[in-house]
């Protein structure tokens, strides 16, 4: 088995990274996201804070698929990775401006 390119698509460890890399993104990245977002959500809800954590908490589950799906629809593993990254520091400043709870 040789390491050249067939038919257009990619064969040997190219394309086991891309997928260990997009695999990575979709299940760490997806934690991160979705723990950002719940903490987030808890903070600037206007709710009282057990119904502000448990709706933040209860939204953050479905952050997880569309962080996966993200991770493979990127047009490259890298892009998916920085898309995470992105959108992560986002919610963490989101998180860190709206101050401690209260």
């Amino acid at each position: 088995m040789t390491a050249r390119v067939h038919r257009g698509r990619q064969s040997g460890w190219r394309y086991r990274a891309n997928v260990a890399i997009r695999t990575l993104t979709a299940t760490v990245g997806g934690y991160l996201v979705a723990a950002l977002t719940a903490a987030m959500l808890a903070r600037t809800l206007p709710l009282s804070r057990v119904e502000a954590v448990t709706t933040g908490t209860m939204l953050a589950y479905l952050v997880v698929p569309g962080v996966a799906v993200w991770a493979f629809l990127a047009r490259g593993p890298w892009r998916a990775l920085a898309g995470v990254i992105v959108i992560a520091a986002l919610l963490g400043l989101t998180v860190w401006m709206a101050g401690p709870p209260a």
